[in-house]
């Protein structure tokens, strides 16, 4: 089928790759002409794994990349956007029947909003329909997301429009994609096939917004449970394997640390309690997550400044500055979030990220250090944040590690390492929802394995 992708941002560029992948023509649209000959030339603006794969074998085959929307949307049949500049600039190449698909995230209502744009600009109401299509990628993960999903919601209001819907996303319901040699490798837990899931567009609208409130609910839940642990000198972790175990539960996104943060749970939560508000219903519970998670960060910084004393002149070597491992977005980061209140006590900021560091530079000023590893970072440092789940934070050669800090204090944002281990190899350690340990003689081991990252 031919497909218009309107934006080339994480959503969109993902989406074309990935439509293209599944044997769909593909024209990318971007107003930003500096993005698309980027995009032309080869580069890959975000970091995404399998993203640049995807882009090298379809680029100038089934994936081509433009700025004239109007164009790409009389050559396909199936238009992904939802912006009102872009409903309006379909209503004139309208040339036969479209469907135009929301794959966003956005209100309720945005559905009807969009057609009710493209009929007062004279299009018949005969010749088209507007779906709501809700993404479920996380940024790091973005194309095993998309081509091996939990699940796919479409939300229709007709069959005729339900059926494009079913037709671009066959190859993965009915399992013929998979059985490709050239295939995205299979991520664990796959469902294969996913099931395709056919509602009316207001309910899927709502199933988004309700999916990520309902995660970001987790993560406040666990941090909660966290600081209960930490005063009752309990171990958080042992707490997650008990109630993770429960199949109504589960395992995922209970993971304590420094909270959320990134492009879609903060503005989710946001824009869900005012749907709500709008809709006569005060959703107190969603001004509960969002103050659990800013008191999360304001918790660790008391902790850093309980660690030290004094804040003031100290410098820090920081681990990670993207809002999670996996990405290089920096969007509502609360590592970023912390750092910049660590620069406002007086610190001074050592900090190495794997792919962020780039982005981070844009927001962060000149008394941070940039550098290119983590052991750059804690050369000298009074002690070392580990802000970021990032992999290879979780693998570091703990005798050179302590030999490069000038003070050997770790202050684990993300729980990546044992507190035993830490102490044995003489690092007086602070994680979240465990007790703090005290350094022992160190040891001559030179690694210890951290605790495996789940998402």
């Amino acid at each position: 089928m031919h497909i218009a992708v309107v934006g080339s941002g994480y959503v969109g560029l993902v989406a074309g790759a990935c439509f293209a992948d599944l044997g769909h023509e593909v024209i990318l649209v971007d107003i930003d002409e500096q993005k698309l000959a980027a995009l032309k030339a080869g580069q890959v603006p975000i970091h995404e794994n399998f993203l640049p794969e995807l882009l090298e074998r379809h680029r100038g085959r089934r994936l081509e990349f433009s700025g004239d929307l109007q164009n790409a949307a009389r050559a396909s049949k199936a238009i992904f956007s939802y912006v009102e500049s872009v409903a309006r600039s379909i209503s004139g190449a309208i040339n036969g029947y479209k469907v135009v698909i929301e794959k966003s995230t956005v209100p309720v209502y945005t559905s009807d909003w969009i057609r009710k744009i493209i009929l007062r600009n004279a299009a018949p109401p005969d010749s088209f329909d507007v779906a709501s299509n809700p993404e479920f990628l996380r940024e790091g993960t973005a194309v095993t997301d998309f081509l091996y999903p939990d699940r796919i919601v479409v939300g229709a209001d007709s069959e005729r429009c339900a059926s494009v819907l079913r037709e671009i996303y066959a190859p993965l319901s009915d399992g013929s994609y998979y059985q490709r040699p050239d295939a995205i490798p299979k991520p664990d837990r796959a469902r294969i096939p996913p099931p395709l899931i056919v509602t009316s567009a207001k309910s899927a609208e709502l199933i988004k917004h309700a999916s990520n409130a309902f995660l970001a609910m987790k993560i406040s839940f666990i941090n909660a449970v966290a600081s209960i642990c930490e005063t009752v000198g309990a171990n958080v972790q042992q707490v997650v394997q008990g109630i993770g175990s429960d199949s109504r539960i589960g395992p995922r996104f209970l993971n304590p640390g420094i909270g959320y943060g990134g492009s879609c749970f903060p503005k989710d939560l946001s824009a869900f309690r005012a749907v709500a508000r709008e809709c006569g219903y005060e959703f107190r519970l969603l001004d509960e997550i969002m103050r659990i998670n800013e008191e999360q960060r304001h918790r660790f910084l008391r902790k850093v400044r309980s660690a030290l004393w004094t804040l003031r002149g100290k410098r820090l070597a920081v681990l990670g500055l993207a809002f999670k491992g996996g990405t290089d977005d920096v969007r509502e980061s609360p590592a970023v979030l912390l750092v910049q209140s660590l620069l406002q006590e007086g610190c001074r900021v050592a900090a190495y990220d794997p792919a962020a560091s780039g982005r981070a530079r844009e927001i962060l000023n000149s008394n941070v250090d940039f550098v290119n590893s983590a052991y750059e970072a804690a050369a000298g440092a009074d002690a070392l944040l580990i802000l970021t789940e990032w992999e290879e934070f979780g693998g570091l050669d703990l005798k050179r590690l302590y030999k490069e800090l000038k003070y050997p204090i770790v202050i684990d944002g993300r729980n990546l390492y044992d507190p035993e281990i830490m102490a044995h190899h003489g690092f007086t350690y602070y994680s979240v929802g465990r007790q703090a340990a005290a350094p022992e003689i160190q040891a001559e081991t030179t690694t210890a394995p951290a605790r495996k990252i789940k998402t």
